[in-house]
């Protein structure tokens, strides 16, 4: 499924939010670190060494971005 077909309420992986693959063109790093600072948005706990965005969280960050 693409990217744009998702629900608001669908959780992507690390593989699928960052490039090439995803829609968030930085590198795993500074991923992470944006995260940290709050920049980008916080994950979902899955499990112990699983975590997960929500597709509209992802959309925000994205149409802050374009703005």
């Amino acid at each position: 499924m693409k990217f744009d077909d998702l629900p608001n309420d669908a959780l992507l992986r690390e593989k699928q939010v960052l490039a090439p693959g995803g829609p968030v063109p930085v590198s795993r790093s500074t991923w992470w670190a944006g995260v940290r600072s709050g920049r980008f948005p916080q994950p979902i706990r899955l499990g112990p060494r699983n975590t997960a965005w929500r597709v509209g969280d992802i959309r925000a960050l994205l149409q802050e971005g374009a703005e």
